[in-house]
């Protein structure tokens, strides 16, 4: 099992579709469920009990989260010390990556980065700086000796080209990411009639998604290799193995998130939504908590093995009008057309040897959300 831990809720950023929304936008209101507004903000829990907990389950993977997990090095460096589990990943912005000393770092399976694209993209939506920082930070946790994946993990808005943005992460002189995973600013905020989401979906997201998965299908035919483009390699896995997939995050079913209390809840999005809270890790069974799933109108999708349900919190929440929930479902059939197309190109690829499945093996929920 997974579990994202919560070390804290302060961020040392304040991104425009993140905290800079509380600026401009009023959070959606919660329908019917409570939220503990008392939830500490730094960790405060008996680290005996996390890892008594986490001992209860052999296989075990910790994720640090926040906030930004970074502010909290300290506990970081004892929690990688002395936590039985099998695994470690990091979700951070990376700008306080050099806080981190080598050998912890290198403690690490996956370390996600938060970056948009290029520098004036990234720059705009983070702070200025955060670019340059965070690739410098990257450089050194490479030549430090980190051995794990580095994950660029993108918040993609209007003013993305989401093709151009990928294959800049992808190759580039600063850093180029091994990896690349990508999320919509959707469905977290009632922001939509203020946007004009639906047009840069319609001429710019959707085509972008296109092109780049013809060009991830020409990279494996020319040079024999998978991109490891998250939104394509794991649906295009299971499409290959006729797999249908709960939620692709893992949230609710095999991904929890530890509150700053040592309570559990079924995403890390589900900050204080203590009607959903599945137990405690004072005393909760790690291989026993009950199981959240998505309901309606997802149930009734016949997409819902390829895409899982995409979002659990929005699932729940509702934060955007029914016409807005459209355009964002409209872009996972997008992507389904897409992946389907190539399909059996991709089957003749690895039946010449060209391409073999073992390419697209990866951690499953590694803080992935898979479907953007």
């Amino acid at each position: 099992m997974y579990y994202h831990l919560i070390l804290t809720d302060n961020c040392n950023l304040c991104c425009t579709y993140c905290r800079g929304k509380a600026f401009t936008v009023d959070p959606p209101e919660l329908p019917d469920i409570a939220v503990d507004e008392n939830l500490p903000v730094d960790l405060d829990i008996d680290l005996d009990d996390l890892y008594r907990f986490l001992a209860k389950d052999p296989g075990a993977v910790l994720t640090f989260y926040g906030g930004e997990p970074l502010l909290a090095v300290d506990r970081i460096r004892e929690i990688v010390r002395d936590a039985p589990v099998s695994a470690l990943i990091l979700h951070t912005n990376g700008t306080l990556l050099d806080r981190l000393d080598h050998a912890t770092a290198n403690r690490f399976d996956t370390i996600l980065v938060s970056i948009d694209g290029p520098e004036g993209l990234t720059d705009a939506h983070r702070g200025r700086g955060t670019f340059a920082r965070l690739t410098k930070n990257l450089r050194c946790l490479a030549a430090g000796g980190f051995a794990g994946e580095v994950i660029a993990r993108m918040t993609v808005t209007e003013d993305t080209d989401i093709a151009a943005a990928v294959h800049y992460l992808t190759a580039n002189d600063r850093f180029s990411f091994p990896a690349v995973h990508w999320q919509m600013d959707a469905n977290f905020w009632n922001d939509y009639e203020m946007r004009d989401y639906t047009t840069w979906v319609t001429e710019s997201y959707n085509p972008g998604i296109r092109d780049l998965v013809a060009f991830w299908v020409e990279t494996m035919r020319e040079e024999g290799r998978v991109l490891r483009w998250y939104p394509f390699m794991d649906p295009m896995q299971d499409m290959l193995l006729s797999r249908p997939s709960m939620l692709r995050c893992g949230c609710g079913h095999a991904n929890y998130s530890i509150m700053t209390d040592g309570h559990i809840a079924p995403c890390p999005i589900m900050v204080g939504m203590k009607d959903y809270y599945v137990g405690h890790i004072a005393t909760a069974d790690p291989l026993r908590l009950p199981v959240t799933t998505v309901g309606s109108p997802c149930t009734e999708c016949g997409l819902l093995d390829f895409c899982g349900g995409r979002c659990l919190y929005s699932n729940i929440t509702r934060p955007w009008p029914e016409e807005g929930r459209r355009v964002v479902c409209g872009t996972v059939e997008n992507l389904h057309r897409s992946l389907s197309t190539a399909l059996p190109e991709v089957r003749r690829l690895i039946e010449a040897g060209t391409v073999r499945m073992e390419d697209f093996d990866h951690r499953k929920y590694n803080s992935c959300e898979i479907i953007p």
